[in-house]
C-alpha cells in the first residue's frame, strides 16, 4: 500500500510539474513581440514605427506628382512638376537601422535613424511599440543660396507610437520637431507638430490608409491630409494615394508645404517599399 500511494504522489508532482511548464512556456510566448503594426517604414507621409529585423536592408521609392489644377488639362497633375526621393536602409540589429536618401526637391540628402525603444507584446504586458526616427537633412543646392555652409543643413525627430489592435486595424501617433538652420524671415527656424494615421486591412494584401499630420504655430492652418490603400506581400508594399504634402522629406512638409487644404490643392504619389534580408 505505501509503494501504491508513493507511486501516485509521484505521478500528481510529475503532472503539476508538467503543467507548470507549458503554463511557463505559453507565458513566454504570448509575451513574444506582436507582429507589426504597418507593413511598411513609410505611412504616405510619414515614418511608421516599424523597424525591420536584423541584416535587411530597405529599398524605398517616393514619388508626388503636380497638383491636380486643371483635370484632364495636365493629367490629375502628372504633367506637372513633380519630386522623387530615393532612400536605402539597413538594420544593424533589430532595434536600430541606419539610412540614407536623396530627394529631387532642393537636391536634399537625408540621412536618417530609427530606433525601437519599446515593442508590443503579445500578452498586452506592453500595449504599444515606440521608436524614435531622427534625420539630418543637407541641401546641396548651390553656394549663392546659403551665406553659411550650416545654412544648408535641416533636422527632423520624430517619436512614434503605435498600436496593433487587431490583424486589421493598427493606428499610430507621433509628436514632432522640425528645425531649419536658416529660413525666410517670416519663419520661425522651429517647428512643433503631431501626426496621426492608421490603417484598416480590407484583405489579406490590402489595406485603407489613412494620415493626418498637424504643426502648431506657424502653418497651423495647414494640416497634411492624405488617403490611401496599400498593397502588400512580405517583402514589398506599394501606396498610392492623394494628398496635399510634396516634400517628402518630413520637415520640409511640416515647415515649407505650400499645399493648402482650404485651396484644395492635392496630388496624387505613390510610395514603394521593398525589402532584403541577408
Amino acid at each position: 500500500m505505501k509503494h501504491i500511494v508513493a507511486f501516485f504522489l509521484v505521478l500528481i508532482v510529475g503532472c503539476i510539474s508538467v503543467q507548470a511548464q507549458e503554463v511557463d512556456t505559453l507565458a513566454r510566448k504570448s509575451d513574444k513581440p506582436e507582429r507589426d503594426a504597418f507593413q511598411s517604414s513609410w505611412l504616405i507621409d510619414n515614418p511608421t514605427g516599424v523597424v525591420a529585423s536584423k541584416k535587411t536592408l530597405t529599398f524605398d521609392i517616393q514619388h508626388r506628382f503636380g497638383v491636380i489644377k486643371n483635370g484632364n488639362n495636365d493629367l490629375l497633375g502628372m504633367w506637372g512638376p513633380a519630386n522623387i526621393r530615393l532612400g536605402l536602409s539597413y538594420a544593424i540589429t533589430d532595434r536600430i537601422t541606419l539610412g540614407f536618401g536623396t530627394t529631387k526637391s532642393d537636391r536634399l540628402q537625408d540621412f536618417n535613424l530609427r530606433v525601437a525603444l519599446l515593442r508590443q507584446t503579445r500578452s498586452g504586458s506592453v500595449p504599444v511599440s515606440m521608436t524614435f526616427y531622427g534625420n539630418t537633412a543637407i541641401d546641396a543646392r548651390e553656394g549663392d543660396f546659403f551665406p553659411k555652409s550650416s545654412n544648408r543643413f535641416s533636422y527632423f525627430s520624430q517619436l512614434i507610437i503605435m498600436r496593433r489592435f487587431s490583424p486589421a486595424v493598427s493606428f499610430q501617433v507621433a509628436p514632432s520637431f522640425s528645425h531649419y538652420n536658416i529660413v525666410d524671415e517670416s519663419l520661425a527656424n522651429n517647428q512643433f507638430a503631431i501626426a496621426a494615421g492608421g490603417k484598416v486591412r480590407i484583405s489579406d494584401k490590402t489595406s485603407i490608409l489613412l494620415d493626418y499630420s498637424q504643426p502648431f504655430g506657424q502653418n497651423s492652418d495647414n494640416p497634411g491630409l492624405a488617403l490611401g490603400i496599400e498593397m502588400s506581400t512580405g517583402s514589398h508594399a506599394f501606396q498610392v494615394f492623394v494628398g496635399n504634402y510634396s516634400g517628402i522629406v518630413p520637415q520640409r512638409n511640416y515647415m515649407l508645404n505650400p499645399n493648402k487644404l482650404s485651396d484644395k490643392q492635392f496630388l496624387i504619389g505613390f510610395n514603394i517599399n521593398r525589402l532584403w534580408n541577408f
